[in-house]
This record gives C-alpha cells, sequence and structure tokens, in this order.
C-alpha cells in the first residue's frame, strides 16, 4: 500500500519514508453510536507514527458491522467489513455514547481474532464491547470513571479498576476515558517501537508522553501538577535538578524558605503529595529513562537517581512501578 490509508476519503500525508517489512495493521471497529473523538484517536496516533529512518510502522483502517454507522453527529461509512478484524495485529474498540446490542458477528469475529492472538484495546467504554465477549473474564480492566460503576455490575467476573489511566494485561488492554485513549496509544507505541518512536509521537499529538496514572503496571508516574505561579515551583525545579543528591525534609524546607510543617502542608494543599514522596517519584522517573535509554547496570542506576542502596531503589521502584527495573527494562528498552 503506498502512503497513509484514506478515511473517509481523506488521505493524510504520504509517508515520509518507504516500509520495506511488514506492516503492522491496526482495526478500529466502528458500531454504531461510536465516540467520533475514541475513534480518531488512534486513527490519528498510529498513522501518524514514524520509525527514526522515516518509514511507516502502523497501516490503519477503519472497519464496521454495518455499511453505514450512525456516529452520532454524522454517519460513517466504513471501508472495511468484520473480514479485517482477521487480518489485524491489533483491534481498537472505541466507545459509544449508547449501549444498542453489539452484533454477534462482531463478538464472533472478535473471539476468533483472539485465539489466533491478535492484540485487542478498548477506549472508554469499549471495554462494554470487548467484555461482553467475555474475554475480559478474571481480568483486571478500565473505562470511563462515569461507566465503572455499570461495567462492574454488568460483568462481575471482571475486576473494573477506575482510578487509573489503562491497564495492561497482555493482549486485551482498557483504558479510560477520552485522553486515556491516547495514553494507551502511546504505551502501544512504546511496546512495539521503544521509547524514542511513541515520544516522537507524543510530540506530534501535542501529548505528554508520560502521566500520573495510578496504574501499578508500566505506567510512568508523572509528578503532581502545581498551579502555575505556584510558590512552589522554585523549589520543585530546585528538587528535580537535585533528586540525586541525599536531602532531607529540612534541607528542602531550608531551600524553600519555609519551616518543615509549613513546607509539608504546602505540598499537600497543592500537589496531594509530601515532599519526600515528590523526590521519591522524581527519582524513579529519571531511573525509567536511564533503564529504556542506556545499558547502565541496575546498581549503577540506583546510585545516579539518589538511592543509598540497590535493595531500597528495587523495593520503591516495585511500589511505584509495579515491576522490578529489569523488567521494565525488558519491556521499554528503546527499539533499534
Amino acid at each position: 500500500m503506498a502512503g497513509l490509508p484514506a478515511f473517509n476519503g481523506i488521505s493524510p500525508t504520504p509517508d515520509s519514508g518507504s516500509y520495506s517489512g511488514a506492516m503492522h495493521t491496526v482495526a478500529i471497529l466502528a458500531l454504531d453510536q461510536v465516540t467520533p473523538f475514541d475513534l480518531a484517536t488512534p486513527l490519528e496516533v498510529f498513522t501518524r507514527t514514524r520509525l527514526p529512518d522515516g518509514r511507516t510502522p502502523y497501516r490503519v483502517q477503519v472497519c464496521g458491522a454495518t455499511p453505514t454507522v450512525d456516529a452520532v453527529a454524522f454517519a460513517l461509512t466504513p471501508p472495511r467489513g468484520l473480514d479485517l478484524l482477521a487480518e489485524a495485529d491489533t483491534i481498537m474498540l472505541p466507545g459509544r455514547s449508547e449501549f444498542p446490542p453489539v452484533p454477534e458477528v462482531a463478538l464472533d469475529a472478535l473471539r476468533r481474532a483472539a485465539a489466533t492472538g491478535t492484540r485487542i484495546a478498548t477506549i472508554c467504554t469499549g471495554a462494554f464491547i470487548l467484555a461482553e465477549t467475555g474475554l475480559l473474564d478474571g481480568l483486571r480492566a478500565t473505562t470511563h470513571w462515569l461507566a465503572a460503576g455499570e461495567l462492574a455490575a454488568q460483568y462481575p467476573e471482571i475486576t473494573v479498576d477506575p482510578d487509573v489511566l489503562y491497564v495492561d494485561n497482555g493482549q486485551f488492554l482498557t483504558s479510560a476515558g477520552a485522553a486515556a485513549g491516547l495514553d494507551l496509544c502511546l504505551h502501544m507505541i512504546r511496546l512495539d517501537h521503544g521509547s524514542a518512536v511513541a515520544a516522537d509521537s507524543a510530540r506530534l499529538s501535542v501529548m505528554a508522553l508520560e502521566r500520573e496514572g495510578g496504574q501499578a503496571q508500566f505506567i510512568v508516574h508523572d509528578l503532581p501538577p502545581v498551579p502555575r505561579g505556584s510558590e512552589l515551583e522554585p523549589v520543585l525545579r530546585w528538587l528535580d535538578d537535585n533528586s540525586a543528591r541525599e536531602l532531607t525534609l529540612e534541607a528542602i524546607a531550608a531551600q524553600a524558605g519555609m519551616s518543615a510543617r509549613t513546607l509539608n502542608r504546602r505540598f499537600r494543599e497543592q500537589t496531594g503529595s509530601t515532599p519526600l514522596q515528590w523526590l521519591l517519584r522524581a527519582r524513579i522517573r529519571r531511573a525509567q529513562y536511564l533503564l529504556e535509554a542506556t545499558g547502565h547496570s541496575v546498581d549503577r542506576i540506583a546510585t545516579q537517581v539518589g538511592f543509598g542502596s540497590t535493595t531500597a531503589f528495587r523495593d520503591r521502584f516495585r511500589r511505584v512501578v509495579g515491576t522490578t527495573p529489569q523488567s521494565y527494562r525488558k519491556s521499554f528498552l528503546a527499539a533499534d
């Protein structure tokens, strides 16, 4: 296929380079009442992803169970039918504004694709479609927080976690509402092609690659946001620049020009965290970068980011990220 796939008659910008290997096919399943934003998210993110040499790793196509799909504000004519699901390497299930019954032919097609190992990911209430197949039974999943209670009630075999951006179970992935779909797409790009490619895709989407999500496994925990112009901004910048140093609460308070008690109170008010918690998370963020971008040993990274011992580093890393440093490196070391 020359160039990027056309969607609804509109062709995106042609490839900046040719791709000589097999492309990864992403199929986006559009069903009646599909949410346009959820459908457009994977279309845009995967279509515009480029490898360092300009190659296009993903071929993205939209398919449907019917010739015309009610997309709430407009009618959509998917260029492909359900046969695309059998060809796909990844299937994306966008959310829907309402929940008419999922056509049984679509559920069967999803089950058949799953049986061959196809990766299936959902955005927002798309989790209800995957739940209806039974493929999420016994697994942890998420969806928009407003719909989480209903998902748990309808599908009690699923452990629903409403407090995370996304959940990665390996073959099956689910994400929360709206922007969390972007986080999930970037996460999958990162798994497929490394952090550098995902970071480039994030920039094209004007999106932060890393956001606080509460997800235990493989979410990069960002630092809590602080209102612009906050009195904490200077000390937070200083903490970020000096996170590898051995710092005490008293030293941080002195830098901020406050008492330790006042500093703790301001941190909790403005970040929901404490100065030392902030510092530890800054160190873990730096460690994640070093694990992805360098070949440094875990012992060396522990020292570089400011932990007094490798044991303390491993323990904190597991508690924050939900896996070991070595396992994290194996999953996210930048691809060649």
